[in-house]
């Protein structure tokens, strides 16, 4: 069974390689304002928006075992396993038939971004990185009413501690590559796609060249 698995997992991996994807990797604490950002990208320069919180929560609600051991970790604060997010992200991916895709909330850390470069072989273009203070988000997700189940003050601070734990050393490793370009994501919603604008010109342009 082992043997099948790799081969399936090898064949994905091959013909996701032989699309050529430019991959940007979004990151930014819950509440920093990276999904409305991420729907402007869209819009201005034609990538598809690939939420790993969105992918995990359709699995939650497909009532899926997977789904339910999904929503347990989360409601716990927990990192959700790897190889679950990252078959999720592969088959969003091959399913597009775009090849520009902004990773959203996604490595979570560092073994979510070394499994996620040893199964896809891909390594993002550049890092899209949503500087926040910790006040500013928790009070945008408490003003929020999105009716998310996760939205409520102490899960609230358990998801900002783990992602200042894990999440910024997948900032710090970007950084040490050159990858990183960093946002002030405080401003006002306009004043912040400025910035992203001004990023996503100057990058689309290296990568086209």
């Amino acid at each position: 069974m082992g043997a099948v698995a790799d081969a399936a997992i090898t064949d994905a991996t091959r013909r996701l390689i032989e699309k050529e994807p430019t991959v940007v990797f979004v990151l930014g604490g819950p509440g920093s304002g990276k999904g409305t950002q991420c729907a402007n990208i869209v819009q201005h320069f034609g990538y598809t928006h690939l939420s790993a919180g969105d992918l995990l929560r359709a699995e939650i609600k497909s009532g899926s075992e997977n789904g339910t051991m999904i929503q347990n970790m989360i409601k716990e604060g927990k990192i959700v396993p790897s190889e679950v997010t990252i078959k999720l992200l592969q088959n969003a991916m091959l399913e597009s038939a775009n090849n520009k895709f902004l990773i959203d909330g996604f490595p979570r850390n560092e073994e979510n971004r070394a499994a996620f470069e040893a199964v896809t072989k891909i390594e993002p273009a550049f890092v899209l990185f949503f500087e926040c203070s910790e006040e500013e988000m928790e009070r945008r997700l408490l003003g929020r009413n999105q009716g998310r189940e996760d939205d409520n003050i102490e899960t609230i601070r358990k998801r900002f501690k783990v992602f200042m734990e894990s999440s910024i050393p997948v900032v710090e490793y970007y950084e040490s590559k050159g990858k990183v370009c960093k946002i002030d994501a405080a401003k006002p919603i306009e004043e912040v796609f400025e910035a992203v604008k001004a990023v996503f010109t100057t990058q689309d342009a290296v990568v086209v060249a």
